[in-house]
């Protein structure tokens, strides 16, 4: 008997993979807060598309609405359980499906940030397990329709990381990487940790700047002084990152140590991150419609995640004894935004000082 999965949060991240996940005949339930989008699942099925038409499918899976999960105490318990809410509902929502799950079952944050702390203060390490969406990039455009903004990986670069806490090879960590392996490119990680703080270097180099401005990520990164604050921020989460022990992968496909010189003062450094940025754009490896999730939060009046991303670097570099003075300015300017008391727009990180 396949295991049993729960996707809690099926918005850009989670219900991408959980519809994709029931498309390969897995027993998938997503559960979500919108109850549009549960109601658009329910009545119409998961739409989702991709760069390609061949990738462009509707899914037919069950979906619950938050109020409707107790039912899953009359039913067969969950096995996986991938959290892939905002960070700042990791904690609620692992109390919601913990009493639903199997003698030894597990949960996995499928999520941007850190959140696996989180996960383990309520159902313990031992059934906690990490899952990065590393190059992924998508929307939650409509409800019931789910938009992939960038190419499958392929043979070209690794879109997805699992692993566990601890950072051995377990059995459910390449049973996860199995499942996820007929829908794009995915490794088992012996370097969680350090995987999660690369890719939070890159969200912190392009979320808060898209929430900021109002412009995608490509607009972002066309836009000279924008691109080298980006670089700056990078830089400040590199070397907190550094400091506090992480062995970082490739951000971006910069290398972390040119990252952080690029970001310090060095032009031949800036140069090549600079290169490398400008590269991938030139490439249209992103549609033009990406925007980066903090972005789409913005546009849809929702609670972003500063605190947990570039926030949360300046939390972590002040425990290492490092400032981070560009991520305490973008966080500062991300919130004036959100509170409504400026507009989104680019003059707010061409503004910045730090």
């Amino acid at each position: 008997m396949r295991p049993r999965i729960a996707i809690i949060g099926a918005g850009a991240v989670g219900g991408y993979l959980g519809g994709h996940l029931a498309r390969l005949g897995h027993d998938v339930t997503l559960i979500d807060a919108w109850p549009a989008h549960v109601e658009a699942i329910r009545a119409q099925g998961l739409r989702l598309t991709g760069l390609e038409e061949s990738q462009n499918v509707t899914v037919q899976v069950p979906a619950l609405h938050l109020s409707d999960v107790q039912r899953l105490s009359r039913e067969r318990p969950i096995d996986i359980a991938f959290v892939s809410v905002k960070s700042y509902d990791t904690v609620w929502a692992t109390h919601l499906i913990a009493p639903h799950l199997a003698p030894g079952g597990f949960v996995a944050s499928l999520q941007n940030c850190i959140n696996e702390p989180a996960i383990a203060s309520v159902v313990g390490w031992g059934r906690t397990l990490g899952v990065i969406a590393g190059t992924y990039s998508g929307e939650l455009h409509a409800p019931g329709e789910i938009r992939r903004t960038v190419p499958l990986g392929g043979t070209q670069r690794i879109v997805y990381a699992v692993g566990e806490p601890h950072g051995r090879i377990t059995a459910r960590v390449e049973m996860i990487r199995d499942m996820i392996a007929a829908i794009d490119s995915v490794q088992a990680t012996t370097n969680l940790w350090g995987e999660r703080w690369s890719k939070l270097c890159v969200n912190v180099m392009r979320n808060g700047v898209s929430a900021a401005t109002g412009l995608s990520g490509n607009d972002c990164d066309r836009d000279e002084r924008i691109r080298r604050f980006s670089i700056r921020l990078g830089a400040e989460a590199v070397r907190i990152g550094q400091a506090l022990g992480y062995a970082l992968e490739p951000i971006q496909k910069i290398a972390p140590e040119v990252l952080a010189r690029a970001g310090g003062g060095d032009a031949a450094a800036l140069d090549t991150a600079e290169g490398t940025i400008l590269a991938t754009l030139a490439a249209g490896q992103r549609s033009a419609l990406q925007r980066p999730s903090m972005g789409q939060d913005m546009l849809k009046g929702r609670q972003t995640e500063i605190d947990q991303i570039n926030g949360f670097v300046v939390a972590e570099g002040a425990k290492a004894g490092l400032a981070a003075p560009a991520n305490a300015a973008i966080t500062a300017v991300v919130k004036r935004v959100e509170r409504g008391e400026a507009e989104a727009r680019a003059e707010n990180v061409w503004g910045i000082n730090a």
